[in-house]
């Protein structure tokens, strides 16, 4: 039986990424693409590194993380797929680290979805998160069956 990956494993395993690769075929016209442009594809430390960057008071979505990785790699666009599902990686991989006591993780709570909106998907789902931005001091309100942060747009953090 092979032992399944640990979160932080999971986070450590570049498999040959980061990359751009051109975009062809189906996905010219996804994301507003066209032929001719690239996709930088990043590795799951290179979400988790931009995530680590950003300060108390500050937000980050996911979309900015995107827009970094593009520039990072003179792309035309960062893949949503992805740095998505690496910054939820990063997220369990920081809670794993918290359980076993490590002071230094990754914030991963001040990484929102576009328009502000609280990611399911992140460790404890909608409630951890929610509660965790509180407790920085921000202010939750919910629109329709989504969760988001209040004013968003004055935290992100884009200095990079």
């Amino acid at each position: 039986m092979v032992k399944k990956k640990s979160w932080v494993e999971k986070l450590n395993d570049s498999k040959d990424l980061p990359k751009v690769v051109p975009i062809s075929g189906k996905m010219i016209g996804k994301w507003g693409t066209k032929s001719g442009d690239t996709l930088a594809i990043p590795s799951p430390l290179e979400v988790d590194s931009i995530m680590r960057k950003v300060p108390p008071g500050k937000l980050i979505t996911i979309n900015i993380i995107r827009k970094i990785i593009a520039k990072k790699h003179g792309a035309t666009i960062g893949c949503p797929i992805t740095t998505g599902i690496f910054a939820k990686i990063s997220a369990y991989a920081a809670e794993e680290r918290r359980e076993k006591g490590e002071k230094n993780i990754t914030l991963y709570w001040r990484t929102l979805k576009e328009g502000g909106v609280l990611n399911e998907k992140f460790p404890g789902g909608l409630e951890n998160q929610r509660k965790l931005l509180e407790r920085e001091g921000f202010k939750i309100i919910r629109k329709g069956k989504k969760y988001k942060v209040d004013n968003y747009e004055k935290y992100l953090f884009v200095n990079f």
